[in-house]
């Protein structure tokens, strides 16, 4: 049987998603501690999802890409055999409207995490750490007006459906049914409820919450009043999946952000820095629900996580784009 997550670098570790924008750079952080990584992606023969990761310092000896499927059990076994600690971070990300949101969304983000979570009891992992979302957290119609938003708050189910936010409705899901899984079978389980993720990406294309905030840059309107938190940068995220992991004594969720702010706030500061650009002021601020605040990610900071600031998060996620002929 495996040995208990924690403690410093070292030791066997499964990363599902592993190829994703949030995955490659907990990959990197995790070689560059010294532990040995099992990441799994969706096609081994796409060069998209593997190359990227073959490239990382320490790939060559301590890095190896393992197939899964979210909706086969079986595929996720052989990735976490031997791990000492899982990190889940598989999940679809689809934010724009879909045909059938309960089977392209909802069902593989919620069988994949217990699918996940099953194979890690069964292979006695120690330690699992997962990937929430701050959209599993708001909107929370029963939140009280003058409080900052925290780890106790989770978004109302049915007011998800309602606004037809299915991405929200899956991360809920998935969320619950880890809690209620570590509850049943005894597993240690972290969690980390990000906001939105920018920063520089490893990855060859740009997708999720990158491709939003280009969208923004470009002029275009993103509705994101019912959710939006704040930002925070991808490599912040990476630091705080490994502190929760090599900290035993972090339990519950854990709201990753740089500081809680509205949309109105983002998007005028973002015009700020970038005049020449066509970035959309917002004239009408319907987020009177965010209680704005500073360093409102006291579990982590407590951890040792040091937040990237705002305009550093900006800038290099501009750098990024204009390394790629984006912008």
């Amino acid at each position: 049987m495996a040995s208990d997550g924690g403690g410093g670098g070292g030791g066997l570790v499964c990363v599902t998603g592993g190829s994703g924008f949030i995955g490659s750079w907990l990959v990197r952080l995790l070689l560059a501690r010294g532990y040995t990584v099992h990441a799994t992606v969706r096609n081994l023969q796409d060069e998209g999802e593997t190359k990227h990761l073959q490239a990382l310092d320490g790939a060559g000896a301590r890095l190896r890409l393992f197939q899964m499927d979210l909706l086969d059990p079986a595929s996720v076994l052989p990735a976490v055999e031997g791990a000492r600690g899982v990190f889940h971070l598989a999940s679809p990300v689809i934010l724009h409207p879909t045909q059938d949101p309960q089977k392209e969304l909802v069902e593989p983000a919620v069988k994949g995490t217990l699918g996940v979570l099953q194979a890690a009891r069964d292979c006695g992992v120690g330690r699992v750490v997962m990937v929430s979302s701050q959209t599993a957290m708001v909107p929370n119609p029963n939140w009280p007006a003058d409080k900052v938003i925290d780890e106790d708050s989770w978004a109302d189910i049915d007011l998800l459906k309602e606004l037809q936010l299915w991405y929200s409705v899956s991360k809920t899901l998935a969320e619950k049914a880890a809690w209620d899984f570590a509850e049943e079978q005894g597993l240690q389980l972290a969690v980390l409820n990000p906001v939105l993720v920018l920063g520089p990406t490893l990855t060859p294309s740009i997708t999720g919450s990158l491709q939003v905030f280009l969208q923004i840059m470009k002029g275009q309107r993103f509705d994101m009043d019912e959710y939006f938190l704040g930002c925070v940068d991808v490599r912040g995220v990476a630091q705080s999946l490994v502190a929760l992991y090599e900290n035993s004594s972090a339990q519950g969720r854990h709201l990753c952000v740089e500081s809680t702010e509205r949309m109105v706030d983002f998007t005028n500061k973002l015009a700020d820095l970038y005049p020449e650009l066509p970035v959309q002021r917002i004239q009408e601020d319907k987020q009177e629900w965010v209680v704005r605040a500073k360093d409102p990610s006291k579990k982590l900071i407590e951890l040792g996580v040091r937040f990237i600031p705002f305009d550093r998060i900006i800038t290099d996620t501009m750098d990024c784009f204009r390394s790629k002929g984006l912008i």
